[in-house]
C-alpha cells in the first residue's frame, strides 16, 4: 500500500459513516444476525447475486428454520429446494456441515476463521464473512465485491484470481480493517461493490472513497480490477434421453455425489455421435421398436465450458424395460416437484410435459 494512502479506521469509517446512510439493513439474514442464519446466506451467495439468493433463503428457512431440521433433512429434499439455484456442491456442502456442526460441536456454530475454515463449503472468505458478520469477529473478507472495490481504490495491476494478485488484495483488506463494528464494515464494503463500485457504469460521484482513489483519479476506474486473460471457451456436446411410458411417467438416474450435477436426478446422456436406440438396447435390456425423435436443443454454461444439449425423446413399455444396474428411477411430474434436479431437466421436462399437454 502506498504511505499516502488512508488505511485501517480513516478507510473503514468513511465505509461505515456511508453505510450508515445507503448501506442494506433489511436482507432477511441481517435482523438478527444469527449464526445458522448468516451462514446459510453466505453459502447461497457465492458465485450468486443478492436479487436471486432472497427467494431460495426465504424458502430455505420456512422449510428448514434450524441447523436441527436442515441436519435430519434427507439430501433430495435439500437438493430439490436449491434446485435452480446452481453450484450444486454448495448444496450437498451445505447439508453435510449442518449435520458436523449437530455432531462434533453440538450444534454450536464455530465462531473461529480457522475452524470455521475446516467445513465443507466453507473456503477462507467465506469463513471471515460469517466470523465477521455472525460473532463480530475481525476478519477480512475478499469476495469480487470487495476485489473490485480495492483493485480501484488502490489501482492494483493483475488478473484478482491471480495468486500473487490475490495475497497481494487479501494483505490490503487486512490493513483496511476498522478497529470496531467489524459486522457492519463487512456489509459496506460488499454493498459499496454492489450499488456504488459496480463492473460497469460505477457510481462514482455517491462513492465515499472517490476523493483518493487512485483509478478515479487517473480516469482508469473501468480498468480494474484487470480482466481475465482470453482463453476460447469449450463446446461440448451431448443428447439427453428423455424416456417415458405410457403412464407420462419419466426415468431419471440419479448422478454420483462428486462431478457434475452431483446428487441430482438427470436424464440418461451420451455423447452427440452415438445411437441412442442402441444405447439403450445395451443399457436397459430394451426390445421394442420405438424411434428417437427430436424434442428441443438448448445450451447450458458452465463455470469453465458450455455444454450444447440436443433431447430425444423415445417412448417406453414398461414390460420391455429392465435396467442393467443403473441408478434410475420412474417418476410421475407430481414426483418430480419433490426431488432435486439440475435447472436444464426441470426446463426440459417443463417443455415436454406442455407439448404433450396441447
Amino acid at each position: 500500500m502506498t504511505e499516502n494512502k488512508s488505511t485501517g479506521d480513516s478507510f473503514g469509517q468513511r465505509l461505515l459513516n456511508w453505510f450508515d446512510q445507503n448501506g442494506r439493513k433489511n436482507l432477511p439474514w441481517q435482523n438478527p444476525r444469527e449464526p445458522y442464519k448468516v451462514w446459510l446466506s453466505e453459502i447461497m451467495l457465492q458465485q450468486t447475486q443478492v436479487k436471486t439468493v432472497i427467494p431460495y433463503f426465504n424458502r430455505f428457512l420456512e422449510q428448514y428454520p434450524s441447523l436441527e431440521k436442515l441436519a435430519k433433512a434427507s439430501l433430495d429434499e435439500v437438493l430439490s429446494l436449491w434446485s435452480g439455484l446452481g453450484y450444486y456442491s454448495r448444496g450437498r456442502n451445505l447439508h453435510k456441515t449442518a449435520k458436523i456442526i449437530i455432531e462434533h460441536y453440538h450444534g454450536q456454530f464455530p465462531a473461529t476463521e480457522n475452524e470455521l475454515v475446516q467445513l465443507p463449503g466453507i473456503g477462507p472468505s467465506t469463513a471471515a464473512a460469517i466470523a465477521a458478520q455472525a460473532f463480530n469477529q475481525p476478519a477480512a473478507i475478499l469476495d469480487g465485491n470487495v476485489k473490485r472495490v480495492l483493485s480501484r481504490y488502490f489501482q492494483i495491476e493483475g488478473w484478482p484470481q491471480r495468486a500473487d494478485t490475490h495475497q497481494k488484495l487479501l494483505s490490503i483488506a487486512k490493513q483496511c480493517l476498522p478497529s470496531k463494528r467489524f459486522a457492519d464494515y463487512t456489509q459496506a464494503i460488499m454493498d459499496l461493490g454492489a450499488m456504488c463500485c459496480t463492473p460497469k457504469k460505477p457510481a462514482c460521484s455517491h462513492c465515499p472513497l472517490q476523493s483518493d482513489c487512485l483509478a478515479y483519479q487517473n480516469n482508469v476506474v473501468n480498468n480494474y480490477p484487470n480482466k481475465k486473460p482470453r482463453k476460447k471457451r469449450p463446446i461440448r456436446y451431448q443428447q439427453f434421453l428423455l424416456l417415458y411410458n405410457g403412464e407420462r411417467q419419466i426415468y431419471l438416474e440419479k448422478k454420483p455425489p462428486a462431478g457434475l450435477w452431483g446428487g441430482l436426478w438427470c436424464l440418461p446422456s451420451i455423447e452427440a455421435k452415438d445411437c441412442p436406440i442402441t444405447f439403450i438396447l445395451k443399457n436397459y435390456n430394451f426390445t421394442s421398436h420405438h424411434q428417437a425423435h427430436s424434442l428441443m436443443e438448448l445450451k447450458h454454461s458452465f463455470s469453465h465450458f458450455d455444454l450444447k444439449i440436443s433431447v430425444k425423446t423415445i417412448q417406453i413399455n414398461h414390460s420391455e424395460f429392465h435396467i442393467n444396474e443403473r441408478p434410475g428411477s420412474w417418476f410421475s411430474q407430481d414426483q418430480l416437484r419433490r426431488i432435486g434436479l439440475a435447472k436444464p431437466i426441470s426446463l426440459i421436462l417443463e417443455h415436454w410435459y406442455s407439448s404433450i399437454a396441447i
